[in-house]
């Protein structure tokens, strides 16, 4: 009796009658988005990418290319290559959102069925908890920066981590102070603090190119830089080019899966075409062209090659800890710090939560779901992803092929299976005529494809994980190609079992329409409960407000927000 009580108690707001099965199908967050509410134009897209890609992760993929044996150059040439490629594959992704307004999960059950599309949604739910503790360990280590340069004390604080590690107690310490800070980002809706937000996009490149000139300076010169040869030569560097360029792939997966969900507040479809293809890879290769030159300039300035750009903010207290150079990295160790943590909370806080709230909505919002995150995020002890250029790298790869092998199927299935066709009443209901119930509401044909790409990449992936268990090299290969593999191999796969046994809706003739217009709108019908809020329950206020009872967080309000250049914000606002 107590725990039903305490069960009670624990749920979210939300429309007195409605059952699991209807919140769990069309909660308000999964509800197409409302003509009123798309709002982003094509400059909207060209803010959100410029200002989405200035953050200390791009800085440390590009730095890395460095440590890995590139010159500066082939490094660059596969942060443009990689980023180009990613465009088309993220608007592709993205046409159901744009046309429709429809949101990630919705649109992942049209490829996994009803109820097969909760792992996709899990999985990128994982991944966003992930996120949030690589994040917040780079702003941890920007706190000791800012900490020593404060107090250089700081670095005689006794170190109780174990050698295997690979870090300290005093920057344990400052990732506890980040992890603190972060807390009451997550409490306050993000629509409130759009000005911090706005601040950010200038804040980022001012601290940003402080480094990038600095280092430069201090290294004697662009010359010095930039007349380092590479490390590699033949195949090692032709292979070691490619790893780089699925680097680039791997950061973006995220992004190219939940691409409906900013796309579904594009004013039109165009606007979320050309704008993403051309601003999305500028944005991008511009910061990490910064990261590649601060990572060069570490042997003239050191003597070493340092990867990690905060380390080499650390690095420059080792060598020179005179009262400018301790003024200087308070400056820009704060900026990265103001940067880090409203980039966490706008990233990766509201993703985990609109996911966690997709899978259990009636007991998780995107508070709750973003304060999960912060508690996997400091559990997952992030720092040891860190301990080597190599150790980063796996890790973004291993992250790649488990998200490459839902984009694959996810595109296939809309513009070449049922060719733009939907029927959007359909994703809301379990009505086993409809064209996404499949099998008990789980798409066999989506599952096979999906481990079909994972299989292929499965050997590689494993090595990754375990490097004690033995694969052929060419099982490693294909690995460094996940983001070709897993991607083409998964929707191929998917398109030749639709043309085995064509799902319901499979067309010859390509047209981007909703088959189900003119029935009555399931997601009006939906809409109207969660606007008329009963008594003891509701979610919806006559300000838009949300979720709990002092939530905050209300659909129309966040989604004014958008301007603020938040990542993946969108993602249930409809």
């Amino acid at each position: 009796m107590r725990a039903r009580q305490l069960a009670k108690k624990l749920e979210t707001r939300h429309p007195e009658g409605l059952s699991h099965l209807e919140l769990f199908l069309a909660t308000e967050d999964l509800l197409p988005v409302t003509e009123e509410k798309k709002t982003w134009t094509a400059w909207s897209f060209v803010s959100f990418w410029i200002a989405d890609s200035f953050n200390l992760n791009t800085f440390t993929i590009a730095s890395s290319m460095i440590a890995s044996g590139l010159n500066w150059w082939q490094a660059f040439v596969c942060v443009i290559i990689g980023y180009g490629l990613v465009g088309p594959l993220l608007v592709l992704n993205a046409r159901p959102g744009a046309v429709h307004g429809i949101v990630f999960p919705a649109v992942n059950r049209t490829t996994f069925g009803l109820f097969g599309s909760l792992w996709p949604v899990f999985n990128r739910a994982g991944m966003a908890c992930i996120w949030w503790g690589v994040q917040a360990w780079l702003g941890g280590e920007c706190v000791y920066v800012l900490l020593r340069a404060l107090w250089p004390s700081v670095t005689r604080i006794p170190n109780k981590m174990p050698a295997s590690s690979e870090t300290t107690s005093a920057y344990i310490l400052s990732f506890v102070i980040y992890w603190l800070l972060s807390l009451p980002t997550i409490w306050v809706p993000i629509h409130k603090l759009k000005w911090l937000f706005a601040a950010k996009a200038v804040v980022g490149p001012i601290v940003g190119f402080a480094l990038f000139g600095w280092s430069i300076s201090r290294a004697g010169g662009i010359g010095p830089v930039f007349s380092q040869p590479a490390q590699l030569s033949g195949s090692a560097l032709g292979w070691q080019m490619i790893i780089s360029i699925s680097s680039c792939f791997n950061n973006m997966f995220t992004l190219i899966t939940n691409a409906p969900d900013f796309a579904s507040r594009a004013r039109t479809p165009s606007a979320a075409v050309w704008p993403q293809i051309i601003a999305m890879p500028i944005g991008f290769s511009v910061t990490s062209f910064l990261g590649i030159v601060i990572a060069s300039s570490t042997v003239p300035q050191f003597g070493e090659q340092i990867w990690d750009v905060v380390k080499i903010m650390d690095k420059m207290l080792d060598t020179d800890g005179d009262s400018k150079t301790r003024a200087g990295l308070v400056f820009i160790s704060a900026g990265f710090i103001y940067v880090q943590l409203l980039l966490n909370v706008a990233a990766n806080s509201v993703s985990a939560g609109c996911d966690l709230t997709a899978l259990f909505p009636r007991y998780i919002n995107i508070r709750r779901g973003g304060y999960i995150a912060a508690i996997v995020g400091i559990c997952m002890n992030p720092w040891l992803l860190y301990k080597s250029s190599a150790t980063f790298g796996n890790y973004l790869g291993a992250y790649g092929v488990l998200l490459s092998c839902i984009a694959g199927p996810m595109i296939t299935d809309y513009w070449f299976v049922r060719r733009g066709h939907m029927r959007l009443n359909d994703l809301y209901t379990v009505d086993r005529s409809g064209w996404y119930w499949y099998t008990a509401g789980i798409h066999w044909r989506g599952y096979v494809a999906y481990l079909c790409g994972f299989a292929v990449n499965a050997p590689g992936f494993i090595h990754t994980l375990a490097p004690n268990v033995s694969v052929p090299v060419g099982a490693q290969r294909i690995y460094y190609l996940s983001w070709i593999t897993g991607t083409g191999i998964s929707g191929l796969v998917y398109y030749l079992l639709c043309l085995l046994s064509p799902p319901p809706g499979m067309n010859r003739t390509f047209c981007e329409v909703d088959e189900s217009a003119g029935e009555p709108r399931i997601d009006e019908i939906m809409r109207e409960k969660y606007s008329s809020p009963r008594e003891g329950v509701g979610l919806s206020s006559p300000s838009g407000q949300s979720g709990e009872e002092g939530d905050g967080y209300g659909y129309d309000e966040k989604a004014k927000s958008i301007g603020a250049q938040v990542h993946v914000l969108p993602s249930r606002e409809a």
